[in-house]
C-alpha cells in the first residue's frame, strides 16, 4: 500500500525514499475571486509575476506600478493544477486539506485517503490564497485579538496595523526603502512524495528534482535534518573551552509507512578518515502524520578538524559529513545516506561584565562587553545588513545574490547581519525552492550571518494562535541553519527593545506591553532556540541593552549605571550639519545599524523611468519612490517625501558643490551620484570613529552598515543597486575596511585635529604613514613620513595638532588646501596600502580647479586616468548600462573607483565584469563615462 504526503510551499524533502512527484511540472492556472481573470499560473511563482506574463499588468517595477497595480493585493487568488493528463494517475478527492496562517513554515501533510484514479474524484489541486491585507484586518478585529496603540515609536510604513498579526515578510507591507506589494502564491517549490508500507525496493521512476539513486529506498521520507556542531559541556551560557573534543550533534525527523525495530545512525568525514561507530536510535514506528525525531552523538578530538573562520581572519574551512541511516536488517531495508558540507567553529557573543582588572590596566569603560569571539578570539566585526533580494522572491536570481555575498567580501567585510523584517535566509538550494543559497554561500566565500527571526518595529501580539505557529516556524528554521559555520546567532528580532521600552514610559498601561514583550523575546523565543542549538548565542534584540543574568536569561532594560556601557547601539541622524559632527556619534561597544540615504545611479533609473520629465531629482515619479519617512497609510506618492528629498539635497548642498548644468539629464546624473558621494563621506567617517573606539574605553568591536543591497529602482540606504552597481559607499567600504587603515578626525569645537592608523588584525603591525598637503591645483606644499607600530586592535597617533595655524601648510588658505593621507603596513607576509583625505572646509566652498581629466582605454577595459590642469575631487567611472562589475586597481589589484585624481600621478583601473549578472557582455568602452566633482557644475 502506497502512502502520499503533501509537501505544500515547502522545502524539497532532504531524502523521500519512493517517488518524488515535483508540482512545478504540471499545467497551473490562476484565477480571480470572481473568475473575471484566468491566465496560467507557475510553481513556484507569485500572483503579480504570472499576471505580468500574461500581459495582464506591466513590470510592477516600473513607474508607478507600485501604486496603480495595488487591485490585486485586494482581490483572493487561486491557483489550480489539472492532474487528469499526468501518467501518475494521482488525483484528488475534493476535499479541503488544511489552512494555513504562516509564510515560514515547511507544511507536510498525508494525503492518502484523497488520492485516487481519475475516475474516482476531481483532478484539480487547488491552493487558494486570502488577501494578506484582508486577512489581517479580519485577524486583528476578532475578539480575542488585542489591541496595540498607535505610538509615534510602533511603525507603521503603508498598508496600516496587519503585519504584526500576520507570519509574513513583513516588508512585503512597506518600508522606508521599497515597495508595498503583498505578493501572495506558491513561492517556493511544492511536491507529493509516496512512500510504501513495503520495504521491498519499487520500480517507480522519480520524477526530477529528487535525491540522487543511491538513497532510494521505499518508506522513509527525512522530513528535517539539524546538525550542531559545538565544544564539549557548550551551552547558551557557558563558554565553550577551546581545548575540549567537538561534539557533532545530528538530529533527523522522520516520516516512515513501515516500522523498523533497529536502526542506526552512521556518521563520517572522508577528508579527515574520520568514521563514527554506529549508533542506535530508538524503533521508527510506522507513521506519516507528524515527525518522529531521532538524534545521536559524536565526539572528535580538538586538534583533528581545522577551524572554519571568516575569510579577513584565516581560512573558510568546510568539510563533507555524510549522514547515513541504517534501518536494520529487515528484508529490502538499504541504508539511506545524505552528505552536507559544515566546519568547525566556535563563535560567542560576550555579555557579561568587564573585569575590575580590565578596566584599570586597559582603561575600559566599565560595564559589559558586547561583540563576538570567532574560535575564543575577539575580533572587530564589519559589515552591513542585508534585506530581501527581490519584492517577489519566486524570481529571486541565484546569481544575483552569489554577487553581492561576493561584492561583500571584495569591500573587507566579515559579517552580514539577515535583518528581521525580511525572510528567513535560505540554507541550501533545497530549502531555497531550487533558488540559491544563501547560507552554504557565505559558509564558502567565509563571511558570517548574523540571524534574525521574523519580528520588527512592532510590538507583537502573544495570542495562542500566534505562538501556536510561531514555535515550529523557529524551530525548523533554527534546525535548518544550525549546520552552517558562517551562522553567527540567532536574534530574537529587529529594534523592538528601545519601541517597548518608551511605549512603557509613555503610556499609563505601558509595563503591560513590556511584560508581553519579556514573554516572547526574553522567555519564549529564548526558550526554543536554546532548546535547538547549543552553537550559536541568542539575543532578544538587534540592537538591545544587554542582559543582567545569562543563567537565567533575564535582559537588562533601564537597569544601568550612569557612566557604564551596556549592549550595542545605532544611529540615525538626518540633520545634515551634524553628518560630520563626531560628537553625536554613538560611543559604543558595537553599532549594528548606521546609515543614511542615497539616490540611485542614472542607469537604475532609466530601467524604470518611462518619460523624459521623470528625469528630475523632484519628479512625482521619482519623489513617489522614495518612502522616506514613510507615509503611515496607503497615501500615494508618498507625502512625507519632500522630507527625504530634502535630507539628501541639502546635504548636498552643505558638503559638495550644488549639481547645475546646461544639460538635465547631466544635472540629474550628477545629483544622483552626489547623493552617493555624500552617503560613502558620512559611513566611512563613522566606521573610521567605530574602529577608532577599538582602541579606547568604549571597545568598540563592531560596525555593521545600514545597508548592502538594494530591493528595487529607488531611494534607499544601499551600497550596492538593484542591478548589482556597487555605489560610492560600496567602494568607501572597500578602503575603510581594509585591514589597516588611516583616518583624519576634525574636532571643531576646539579646531583639533588628530590622525590615527588602526588595525583589526590579532597581531601587531608595523608600517608607516605619508601625509602631504597639496592646493587644488596639485602642487605639493609639504609632506612628512612617520613610521608605527599598532598593537591588537588599536589606533597609533600619527599627528594631533590644535588650531588651523598649526596644521595647515604656512600662509595656506583652508579654502585652497586639503591633505592626502597614505599608509603601507605588513599584515603577514602581504604589504597593504590605504588613502584617505582631509580637508579643512567643506568641499562646497574649496577653490576647485578644472582637472582636465584625460582618460586613455587600454586592453581588457583597463583605463589610465591624467588629471592634466588640477585636483580632479572624487574621480569616478561609471560602467555602462547592462554591465556589473567593479574597478580595481591594477597595481593594488584592490577594488578602486573615486579618489583624488592628482596631476603628475595617475591612476590605472580594469574594470572587472561580473558575466553571470552582466546583460551586456562586451560594452564599448567609449560609453565609460568620466565623473569628478568638477562635472557638478561643468560638462
Amino acid at each position: 500500500m502506497l502512502r502520499t504526503l503533501a509537501a505544500l510551499v515547502a522545502c524539497l524533502p532532504v531524502l523521500a525514499l519512493g517517488q518524488v512527484f515535483d508540482l512545478s511540472d504540471l499545467q497551473w492556472t490562476l484565477k480571480n475571486q470572481n473568475g473575471s481573470i484566468v491566465v496560467p499560473g507557475a510553481v513556484p511563482s507569485q500572483a503579480h509575476l504570472d499576471l505580468y506574463r500574461a500581459g495582464i499588468i506591466n513590470n510592477p517595477l516600473l513607474g508607478i506600478n507600485e501604486y496603480t497595480e495595488r487591485w490585486i493585493v485586494n482581490d483572493n487568488w487561486t491557483y489550480t493544477a489539472d492532474f487528469s493528463s499526468d501518467k501518475t494517475l494521482l488525483t484528488f478527492a475534493g476535499q479541503p486539506l488544511a489552512w494555513v496562517n504562516n509564510q515560514f513554515r515547511q507544511y507536510i501533510y498525508d494525503v492518502s485517503d484523497l488520492l485516487g484514479s481519475p475516475a474516482s474524484g476531481d483532478s484539480n489541486l487547488t491552493l487558494a490564497f486570502e488577501s494578506a491585507w484582508y486577512y489581517g484586518m479580519n485577524v486583528s478585529t476578532l475578539p480575542d485579538a488585542e489591541y496595540f496603540p498607535d505610538t509615534d515609536t510602533v511603525t507603521t510604513f503603508e498598508y496600516p496595523s496587519v503585519r504584526e498579526w500576520i507570519r509574513k515578510i513583513q516588508d512585503d507591507f512597506g518600508w522606508d526603502w521599497g515597495p508595498a506589494f503583498v505578493p501572495s502564491g506558491i513561492f517556493k517549490p511544492a511536491y507529493l512524495i509516496t512512500l510504501s508500507e513495503s520495504t521491498q525496493a519499487g520500480n517507480m521512476t522519480l520524477a526530477a528534482p529528487a535525491p540522487s539513486p543511491q538513497t532510494y529506498g521505499n518508506a522513509v521520507f527525512i522530513e528535517e535534518s539539524a546538525i550542531d556542531i559545538y565544544k564539549y559541556g557548550q551551552n547558551f551560557s557557558v563558554a565553550p573551552n577551546q581545548t575540549a573534543d567537538w561534539v557533532v550533534n545530528v538530529t533527523l525527523g522522520l516520516r516512515s509507512a513501515a516500522s523498523y525495530e533497529s536502526p542506526s545512525i552512521t556518521l563520517s568525514i572522508p577528508e579527515l578518515n574520520l568514521k563514527s561507530d554506529s549508533l542506535p536510535i530508538d524503533a521508527i514506528e510506522s507513521s506519516v502524520d507528524e515527525s518522529t525525531f531521532a538524534s545521536v552523538q559524536w565526539t572528535i578530538p580538538d586538534g583533528v578538524p581545522e577551524r572554519w573562520y571568516p575569510i579577513d581572519l584565516g581560512t573558510p574551512k568546510l568539510y563533507n559529513l555524510t549522514v547515513s541511516l541504517d534501518l536494520g536488517n529487515q528484508a529490502g531495508a538499504e541504508p539511506i545516506s545524505f552528505t552536507t558540507a559544515t566546519g568547525f567553529r566556535t563563535i560567542e557573543l560576550l555579555q557579561t561584565p568587564y573585569s575590575q582588572q580590565e578596566v584599570e590596566e586597559r582603561g575600559i569603560t566599565p560595564g559589559d562587553q558586547w561583540h563576538f569571539a570567532i574560535n575564543g578570539e575577539a575580533f572587530f566585526s564589519k559589515g552591513t545588513n542585508i534585506i530581501p533580494f527581490d519584492p517577489f522572491y519566486a524570481r529571486i536570481n541565484p546569481e544575483a545574490v552569489r554577487w553581492v555575498l561576493q561584492s561583500a567580501i571584495l569591500s573587507g567585510q566579515n559579517m552580514l547581519r539577515v535583518w528581521g523584517g525580511g525572510i528567513y535566509q535560505p540554507s541550501d538550494t533545497a530549502t531555497a525552492g531550487g533558488l540559491y543559497d544563501f547560507y552554504a554561500l557565505c559558509d564558502e566565500l567565509g563571511i558570517l550571518a548574523w540571524s534574525e527571526l521574523i519580528f520588527s518595529d512592532s510590538l507583537y501580539p502573544i495570542n495562542d494562535f500566534l505562538l501556536e505557529s510561531v514555535e515550529p516556524e523557529v524551530r525548523q528554521n533554527v534546525r535548518r541553519v544550525t549546520r552552517h559555520p558562517s551562522n553567527a546567532q540567532w536574534a530574537g528580532g529587529n529594534e523592538i527593545e528601545g519601541m517597548v521600552m518608551s511605549v512603557n514610559t509613555s503610556l499609563a498601561n505601558g509595563t503591560h506591553y513590556l511584560d508581553e514583550f519579556v514573554t516572547l523575546f526574553q522567555d519564549y523565543l529564548y526558550g526554543i532556540v536554546t532548546s535547538e542549538t547549543k552553537s550559536v548565542p541568542y539575543t532578544d534584540c538587534s540592537t538591545t541593552h544587554g542582559v543582567l543574568s545569562l543563567d537565567p536569561y533575564v535582559l537588562r532594560f533601564a537597569n544601568g549605571t550612569p557612566g557604564y556601557i551596556y549592549g550595542n547601539s545605532e544611529r540615525y541622524n538626518y540633520d545634515a550639519t551634524q553628518a560630520f559632527n563626531l560628537s553625536t556619534y554613538p560611543v559604543s561597544r558595537f553599532v549594528n545599524e548606521f546609515g543614511f540615504h542615497s539616490m540611485p545611479s542614472f542607469y537604475s533609473w532609466e530601467e524604470v523611468l518611462e518619460n523624459a520629465e521623470d528625469f528630475n531629482f523632484n519628479s512625482t515619479v521619482v519623489m513617489s519612490r522614495d518612502h522616506h519617512p514613510p507615509a503611515g497609510n496607503l497615501s500615494w506618492p508618498n507625502p512625507n517625501a519632500p522630507q527625504g528629498q530634502y535630507q539628501m539635497s541639502s546635504a548636498v548642498e552643505l558638503w559638495l558643490p550644488t549639481p547645475g548644468t546646461s544639460d538635465s539629464n547631466q544635472t540629474f546624473a550628477q545629483w544622483c551620484w552626489s547623493t552617493q558621494l555624500f552617503q560613502s563621506m558620512n559611513m566611512v567617517a563613522e566606521i573610521a570613529w567605530y574602529r577608532r573606539g577599538a582602541g579606547l574605553g568604549e571597545n568598540n568591536l563592531g560596525s555593521l552598515v545600514w545597508q548592502l543591497n538594494d530591493i528595487w529602482q529607488g531611494v534607499s540606504w544601499a551600497a550596492i543597486e538593484y542591478s548589482g552597481r556597487w555605489k560610492v559607499l560600496q567602494y568607501g567600504m572597500a578602503s575603510i575596511y581594509s585591514p589597516v587603515v588611516v583616518n583624519p578626525f576634525w574636532m571643531p569645537e576646539n579646531d583639533t585635529l588628530t590622525i590615527l592608523a588602526t588595525s583589526d588584525r590579532w597581531e601587531t603591525v608595523e608600517g608607516s604613514a605619508q601625509l602631504t598637503w597639496y592646493d587644488w591645483s596639485g602642487n605639493v606644499l609639504n609632506s612628512s613620513t612617520q613610521s608605527f607600530a599598532i598593537p591588537t586592535l588599536n589606533n597609533s597617533l600619527l599627528f594631533e595638532a590644535t588650531g588651523l595655524q598649526n596644521i595647515l601648510p604656512s600662509g595656506a588658505n583652508a579654502n585652497d588646501v586639503f591633505l592626502l593621507l597614505n599608509l603601507t603596513a605588513q599584515v603577514g607576509n602581504k604589504t597593504v596600502t590605504n588613502e584617505n583625505y582631509f580637508t579643512p572646509v567643506s568641499l562646497a566652498n574649496a577653490t576647485l580647479v578644472d582637472p582636465q581629466i584625460e582618460v586613455t582605454s587600454g586592453e581588457n577595459y583597463t583605463f589610465t586616468l591624467s588629471a592634466k590642469g588640477g585636483v580632479g575631487a572624487w574621480t569616478w567611472l561609471d560602467h555602462p548600462s547592462g554591465t556589473v562589475g567593479y574597478f580595481i586597481d591594477t597595481s593594488s589589484g584592490l577594488p578602486s573607483n573615486g579618489y583624488y585624481l592628482i596631476p603628475g600621478i595617475d591612476r590605472t583601473v580594469q574594470f572587472v565584469m561580473n558575466d553571470a549578472t552582466s546583460t551586456v557582455l562586451s560594452p564599448d568602452p567609449a560609453d565609460f563615462v568620466l565623473r569628478s566633482l568638477w562635472n557638478n557644475t561643468n560638462i
